[in-house]
């Protein structure tokens, strides 16, 4: 796996290694957030945690679930709930097309990063994924610490 350099004005909060390791990424969706006021200020903070993170689609509307975001320790009693459902704000079309791929295919949608774009505005990016067994991580495994040793051999 390759490193990629963030397009410019993209403030990446969290990254979701875990999910690469296992799950195969067939397709990624840029996903919009409904917080609240608390959420948000954690977020900034990087107090977040996408490790369990997925969403769904339902009724028409996708949710993304067990993704915590620790409570604002200056908020006093008017707190959030830190792994609630939160609204992901996406296309009708991409909805319906990613439900349907859930339902009928046995697709997952995982949380991958979450981050500010160059507006603010904050982010997630979620992968259409399909799991691995777990011969597949042994092969990912191999073939990183194939590549691996023959960037060595080059430098050499």
């Amino acid at each position: 796996m390759t490193r990629t350099k963030e397009p410019a004005g993209r403030k990446v909060v969290f990254r979701n290694k875990k999910a690469f390791h296992d799950y195969f990424i067939e397709d990624r969706v840029e996903a919009g957030l409904v917080l609240l006021g608390t959420e948000v200020k954690s977020l900034r903070e990087g107090r977040v945690s996408l490790k369990d993170a997925y969403a769904t689609i339902e009724n028409g509307e996708a949710h993304i679930l067990h993704m915590h975001i620790s409570e604002w320790p200056q908020a006093a009693g008017f707190n959030h709930e830190p792994e609630r459902r939160r609204k992901l704000l996406l296309h009708a079309r991409q909805i319906r097309r990613l439900g349907i791929q859930i339902h009928q295919k046995g697709y997952t949608l995982v949380a991958l990063s979450v981050y500010f774009n160059e507006k603010n505005r904050a982010k997630i990016e979620l992968g259409l994924a399909r799991g691995k067994q777990k011969f597949d991580k042994r092969e990912t495994i191999r073939e990183r610490e194939e590549k691996r040793e023959i960037d060595r051999q080059r430098r050499r």
